[in-house]
């Protein structure tokens, strides 16, 4: 991430979910001074006995000493006007968090903040910070595609109301999370806030490293396995869905150093195509000319300038990419790369 931008935090997560619970209690932490929040009205947070100065009609200030303003039209309008404030010298922030409506899609307001002129120079995506409600998530995933598309867009998901529901009921929401994001690490509000938002940003690789699917996985229709699992073809094709909405999350391997030009070219193109129901990309890759991994990271037609990573994760040194992925086959993404760059040594895997 860079340290000349400010990261924006968004917070998201279905109807009801705990968003502005989980906000009130990340303002009390001493962690939070100097963060500057965006929300719909003032009202709608219960912070009104916390005001200690008003700047304006929009922002106040909080004795945490955080900004509140409220969004009332267009979430760049807010964040152009912070920045003006901060420019003039009324205001001083170190990070922005902004809370969505429970029926929001994550993706325009990460799209914002790098297709608008003004803001990109002066802001950067902080991470998608995703509640959910443990009583309720799983029949919300069931029928909502807000629900997902909120879990599926999640650098780090809170699990809400969990002493609520018992642990067997617990495991299997995580499991299900598990299926529509492995890349995102849960926690659970009963943990500290230096848990919730430690090393929270969106280039966090580690849970895209790390992940070890279930035991038991599905094949799409026309995956040719015997009786015992093995596939009769050379790409494996272990991934999972979300029987539901046809969510699926899979890893793209591909072995062997990887020409970023022509890499750069079919991802966008893919994203063009697909990228509507394209959810998440993520991962590292190995790259013509460079003995460190490259990692990058994309949210529907939306991906974020790559990061150079200072060493490679135990394992072998392949390219490895998440997706979770809407109505469509792994097999596409892999057949698609494969004839596009030329290189035969791809496999899905889960």
């Amino acid at each position: 991430m860079n340290p000349l931008l400010t990261p924006v935090i968004l917070l998201t997560g279905f109807l009801g979910s705990g968003k502005t619970t989980l906000l009130q209690r990340l303002l009390t932490d001493p962690s939070m001074e100097g963060a500057a929040v965006l929300i719909n009205e003032f009202g709608e947070v219960g912070l009104d006995h916390h005001l200690l100065d008003r700047i304006d009609d929009n922002v106040v200030l909080l004795k945490s000493g955080c900004i509140c303003c409220t969004v009332r039209g267009e979430v760049a309008d807010a964040l152009s006007n912070l920045e003006s404030l901060r420019a003039r010298g009324e205001v001083a922030f170190d990070r922005v968090v902004i809370e969505t409506t429970g029926l929001a899609d994550p993706y325009p307001v990460l799209q914002t903040l790098t297709a608008h002129p003004v803001l990109r120079s002066h802001f950067t995506n902080g991470g998608v910070l995703t509640t959910v409600d443990a009583v309720n998530a799983i029949n919300q995933v069931a029928h909502r595609a807000e629900a997902v598309r909120q879990i599926a867009a999640a650098d780090r998901i809170v699990l809400t109301k969990t002493d609520l529901v018992e642990p067997k009921q617990e495991q299997a929401l995580r499991d299900r999370l598990a299926r529509i994001n492995p890349a995102s690490r849960i926690v659970t509000t009963g943990e500290d806030v230096s848990s919730i938002l430690g090393g929270f940003e969106p280039m966090s690789l580690d849970q895209t490293l790390t992940w070890e699917p279930p035991a038991e996985h599905e094949c799409h229709p026309g995956c040719d396995h015997d009786a015992h699992g093995h596939s009769h073809h050379e790409h494996h094709h272990a991934h999972h869905h979300d029987d539901a909405l046809g969510v699926t999350s899979f890893s793209l391997v591909i072995e062997g150093p990887i020409d970023w030009t022509i890499f750069g070219a079919w991802l966008t193109l893919l994203l063009y195509r697909y990228g509507d129901r394209i959810f998440r990309v993520k991962g590292i890759l190995a790259l013509d000319g460079e003995d460190k991994p490259v990692a990058i990271h994309g949210v529907q037609h939306l991906v974020h300038a790559p990061t150079h990573m200072e060493h490679w994760p135990e394992g072998p040194r392949s390219s490895r990419l998440v997706f979770i992925l809407e109505g469509l086959s792994p097999d596409l993404i892999r057949r698609s790369f494969s004839a596009f760059t030329g290189v035969s040594r791809v496999r899905t895997a889960a």
